[in-house]
């Protein structure tokens, strides 16, 4: 994603969503319909159900378009599974967008195998909770079909393996053009931190899922667990970032090091991108209580030329 391709000044408005949560048609507490509600009532524009697709659950891909309105809609999509990575016997992958009666895995199936299929059939793709599952680059290298890193999980906090930035990084750094989502993994479970507590700022022109969608694969959103974004513009090798009041916004990417602001109640800055040299960077908003809002990767450099 290059400065021009941000999502701040495109056509549409942003919309609140969460990609990744489950039911109690696989190991959540809640009915598909009291997860929406939760969310609904929380603000959120709109809500991707994952439930595992795993053969003890039925394989569900739950349907949830009966709970959509004129102000909330739903994505269709699952966790999907499969063998193995390097430290752990199966995958993790989100799969959101995926069609009705999108078949199960093969017995033979492997991770990226499957995540193919799923990007095949119309998927946006993320890496779930890399860091809780131990992800190495060759585990992530080997996910080549996916868009996104999941680089926020809420749910993975409660083991502090909850940020994934690291792998993602390295990933950029090694010239991968993902993208980097945060969500809550909820459950709702009685022992689980609550849900609603990291979402997705997705800009489209209208809440249609597949609005929603073709903006989630173009990278057109940015990441939150409380601060707003309103604009990010980079003029003269300085990033200017407008946000919500913030106690620290920094610029961290491609080498080691970060540029930094603090102050009370921040709301812009510049800051100079030249350490980053052609190489990428990403802007960090914290405010006072702590939250987070994350942009995706900006490539500094020009944009590689397509293999033949």
């Amino acid at each position: 994603m290059r400065v021009t391709d941000l999502p701040f000044n495109r056509p549409g408005r942003f919309w609140r969503g969460n990609l990744h949560a489950h039911s109690d048609r696989s190991d959540g507490a809640l009915s598909p319909e009291e997860t929406a509600r939760r969310y609904q009532d929380a603000g959120y524009d709109f809500l991707a159900l994952t439930d595992h697709f795993r053969a003890e659950y039925g394989f569900p891909l739950t349907d949830t378009r009966p709970l959509r309105t004129s102000r909330f809609t739903t994505l269709l999509g699952a966790e999907l599974h499969a063998p193995c990575t390097e430290a752990g016997p199966k995958w993790h992958i989100v799969a959101v967008g995926l069609p009705l009666g999108f078949p199960p895995p093969d017995p033979d199936e492997s991770g990226p195998q499957l995540a193919r299929r799923a990007r095949d059939a119309g998927a946006f793709i993320g890496m779930a909770h890399p860091a809780a599952s131990l992800l190495t680059a060759v585990d992530a290298e080997s996910l080549d079909a996916a868009h996104a890193v999941e680089i926020h999980n809420a749910l993975a906090s409660r083991e502090d393996r909850g940020d994934s930035w690291h792998l993602a990084d390295v990933l950029f750094n090694r010239g991968h053009r993902l993208t980097a989502y945060a969500a809550d993994d909820a459950h709702f479970q009685s022992q689980d931190p609550p849900g609603c507590t990291a979402w997705v700022q997705v800009r489209a022109e209208s809440l249609e899922p597949t609005a929603l969608l073709a903006s989630l694969k173009a990278g057109h959103y940015y990441s939150s667990t409380g601060p707003e974004l309103h604009d990010i513009r980079l003029d003269d090798g300085q990033i200017t970032v407008r946000c919500s009041p913030a106690r620290k916004v920094f610029i961290t990417g491609g080498a080691p090091g970060a540029q930094v602001m603090e102050g009370e109640a921040l709301t812009e800055c510049s800051l100079p991108v030249g350490m980053f040299g052609q190489g990428f960077c990403r802007v960090t908003v914290e405010d006072a209580a702590g939250g987070r809002a994350w942009s995706n990767p900006i490539h500094l450099g020009p944009r590689p030329a397509t293999k033949p």
